[in-house]
């Protein structure tokens, strides 16, 4: 086990040329990030995520009933043992020829077959109150971490030169309040990964691992070699469209399809404009161009770029998601009243909509977004976005 560890925590890895870990160990002087500190974001993500349920079940339950989101689920299919075995055993997507012989064995027609293990399917889907408190929780979060990471990096002179993310790197003592920032965002993140298993299934369920799994390295990885500075850059940019995304799912709970409309249309600029714009512009020509001119390259630091264009890459499909919905609500709007957003599905989800449900599809935009936000988002990011409008816009 020495021998593993030994290996793992290669200095020529982790570190430049001619630093060692004895050189980052904390003095009366400074201190610096340790490996081991990142052990208290284990149990903290436990709390983390008993301080979800706590909050979903007394904060963002009595706010969802007093919009009068209702807690009902979909229509339940009448109970066939028949069709139950074959739906839990064998498929919950019966083929043709299967269809047909359930038919001639329960002496029902195909169409009433397939309606059944429709309903049957979404009976396994949430109700749009169980949605509302989990979008209702990111949002907290996201406002809450991302108000404090603006309020610590406005103090920093590397957000308005990213070349001080290198100099003097790695010996860059670690304030308190950027160790906070690092710890809860990567508690945060772990408690994703594990809720990931628990909340509402996607159809990118390991898009979203995968997007999980890069936040959290890329978070150990700044962290343990101390480019903590140019963390907080990354951390912040994410953050900043998960509020709207979690915002404009709410909106779309409540009912309220206009708004729900309008924050989707921030959400999307600043979606796009941050992760395909700000972020290559500013993070990536920092980590790339002038960490290499400043400080050279160094194993650790090709895994970190990777990751950081791994997470680019993540970017451009989210961002082309976001894109294809936007022109085909503005080719739908050329029929009538223009909606920016009409939005009646969910990519995300691997459960039917309610329109599944109806024997006449209706139009469907499907929406889709990361949590990171993974993360994230994931960090993060999960919901059905409908085109029902409010009460009060009849």
């Amino acid at each position: 086990m020495a021998g593993i560890l030994a290996w793992f925590w290669n200095e020529r890895f982790w570190l430049p040329h001619n630093v060692t870990w004895a050189d980052l160990k904390n003095t009366d002087e400074a201190t610096f990030p340790q490996a081991e500190d990142l052990y208290l974001a284990l149990p903290l993500a436990f709390c983390i995520f008993m301080i979800r349920l706590v909050f979903e079940r007394f904060i963002a339950r009595p706010c969802a009933l007093g919009l009068k989101i209702q807690a009902n689920g979909p229509q339940k299919a009448q109970p066939n043992a028949i069709l139950e075995k074959v739906f839990t055993a064998i498929t919950k997507h019966p083929d043709e020829k299967r269809l047909e012989g359930l038919s001639k064995q329960l002496d029902w027609d195909v169409r009433t077959i397939q309606r059944w293990f429709r309903q049957r399917r979404n009976q396994e889907k949430p109700s749009t109150l169980t949605r509302f408190c989990e979008s209702m929780w990111r949002f907290t979060f996201y406002l809450y971490i991302f108000t404090y990471g603006v309020r610590l990096l406005k103090k920093t002179s590397w957000i308005w030169n990213t070349r001080e993310c290198w100099y003097n790197y790695p010996y860059q003592p670690l304030t308190v309040d950027l160790h906070y920032y690092y710890i809860v965002e990567l508690s945060f993140y772990l408690s994703l990964l594990f809720s990931q298993f628990t909340d509402i299934r996607r159809k990118d369920f390991l898009v979203m691992v995968i997007h999980h799994l890069a936040t959290i390295s890329l978070i150990t990885f700044s962290y343990v070699n101390n480019m903590a500075r140019v963390g907080t850059l990354v951390m912040c940019l994410h953050d900043a469209a998960d509020i709207l995304l979690e915002a404009a799912k709410m909106a779309n709970y409540a009912k309220c399809q206009r708004l729900c409309n309008f924050i989707f249309v921030m959400f999307s600029l600043v979606f796009i404009s941050s992760r395909l714009g700000v972020y290559p512009v500013w993070i990536l020509n920092t980590t790339l161009f002038e960490s290499w001119e400043i400080v050279g390259p160094y194993p650790s630091w090709w895994v970190f770029n990777f990751l950081l264009l791994l997470l680019q890459v993540l970017h451009s499909f989210w961002s082309y998601l976001i894109v294809k919905i936007a022109c085909r609500a503005i080719s739908k709007g050329k029929s009538g009243k223009w909606n920016p957003l009409h939005v009646s599905k969910d990519d995300r989800s691997d459960i039917e909509s309610s329109s599944d449900e109806e024997e006449v599809p209706r139009p469907a935009l499907k929406f889709h977004s990361s949590a990171t936000n993974g993360t994230n988002g994931t960090n993060g990011t999960n919901g059905y976005l409908t085109g029902t409008p409010c009460s009060d816009e009849h």
